[in-house]
């Protein structure tokens, strides 16, 4: 079997959760299986590996933004990369899409080379209106790709529970075709270290709450910011940001951290071995998400160790043990972020119990060699269903 995976982000040029997730799956599916990857940018011979065939792709220059700077340029940029990862020869045996700015590539090389399509997704643009802020009328556009593929797809991927329900909701696709494949991460890679050089070059000091991830209201970093003036005084709060969705929303960050003199910004996206640090001597990882599909980033905190408090939404239910890993508050509540961070910072043996916990759930329940396991099944059961109704 050869599996071709579509995807906007691949290592190392990424920028949130659905990046990683493609490149620990092609790694870890790749004992299994030939794997080709198609991804958007640029990439060099040398970002290939020997085991995993790369190909970037560029958008047509006529369709991108220009000096007009029209907001829903993205949106036909995206296509024009779908035309041209559908139009190079394809000899795979299935292929896997991954978000919807990958998913028409997936439908029209389903349609052309005749091969099933999978298609994960790890957010839902119905479940994302704030996205028209960045998008613009792009936004009608990338919802109704992400709705027309997922319909025709033969199987689609949920990373939880709740996205499966999401799916069923809102698109029009048969129960038995929808499966639940949680992410997974590389316990080896996040792991507890001691090391706390990054600390001291990052302006870091102990304790520190943590917050990872990018700018945009999805992922509730104001009401994080909301919250921190009433942490106990000497407790920092640690932003490691970036991607911002739109200029204005990273200018409304920027205009209210001088009024938070115990937040540290850390603007970029940090090398794994940086972050690793930041989470394995944080006093608190917390994830005040208002929207998550699965939340890759409590994973990687509890794998170092970390106590979580987490919004209780989506995927994260599914991942935070309430009470045992971590903390669970309800969305969009600045104050219940306060109780719950303030009660593990005055209680540290219980923040260590609970760290301890969730590195054993870790790795009881989220390795990507049952991830890319159950994948290749469901890789299967798309082939042999493709095949029969082609024969019908």
């Amino acid at each position: 079997m050869k599996a071709l995976l579509l995807t906007r982000e691949y290592p190392p040029h990424i920028y949130g959760g659905a990046g990683v997730v493609v490149g620990q799956l092609a790694r870890a599916l790749r004992p299994l299986m030939a794997v080709e990857v198609r991804c958007f940018g640029e990439r060099s011979p040398a970002e290939a590996t020997g085991e995993i065939a790369l190909r970037g792709y560029t958008p047509w220059e006529r369709v991108g933004p220009g000096r007009d700077g029209l907001r829903y340029a993205p949106a036909l940029e995206t296509l024009s990369i779908a035309l041209a990862m559908a139009r190079d020869p394809v000899d795979a045996d299935v292929a896997h899409a991954h978000t919807w700015y990958a998913d028409m590539a997936g439908l029209w090389i389903r349609t052309v080379h005749r091969i099933p399509l999978c298609v994960t997704l790890h957010s839902m643009e119905p479940l994302r209106p704030w996205k028209a802020d960045q998008l613009g009328s792009g936004y009608l556009l990338s919802s109704w790709i992400e709705k027309t593929s997922v319909e025709a797809a033969d199987r689609v991927i949920a990373v939880s529970r709740q996205m499966r329900e999401d799916i069923l909701a809102h698109f029009r696709v048969a129960p038995e075709r929808v499966v639940v494949i949680h992410n997974g991460i590389d316990p080896n890679q996040f792991r507890r270290t001691e090391a706390r050089d990054v600390l001291a070059r990052r302006g870091v000091r102990e304790p520190y709450v943590l917050f990872v991830g990018r700018i945009t209201d999805q992922k509730g970093i104001f009401h994080l910011l909301e919250a921190a003036p009433k942490l106990p005084p000497g407790v920092q709060v640690v932003l490691c940001a970036s991607a911002p969705d739109t200029p204005e929303i990273e200018a409304r960050l920027k205009r209210a951290l001088p009024e938070h003199p115990n937040v540290v910004w850390i603007g970029e996206m940090v090398p794994v071995e940086e972050v690793v640090q930041l989470y394995s001597h944080a006093a608190v990882f917390v994830c005040p998400s208002v929207y998550e599909p699965f939340g890759l980033i409590n994973l990687e905190a509890m794998a170092c160790e970390t106590p979580v408090v987490a919004s209780a939404v989506g995927g994260i239910l599914e991942v935070v043990e309430d009470g045992k890993t971590g903390v669970l508050v309800e969305p969009g509540r600045p104050d219940a972020l306060v109780t719950a961070i303030r009660a593990l910072l005055e209680d540290p043996a219980r923040g260590r119990v609970m760290g301890r916990a969730g590195r054993h759930r870790v790795e009881a329940h989220f390795s990507w060699a049952s991830v890319a396991t159950r994948t290749r099944e469901v890789y299967q059961d798309a082939i042999a269903d493709f095949a029969r109704s082609a024969e019908s």
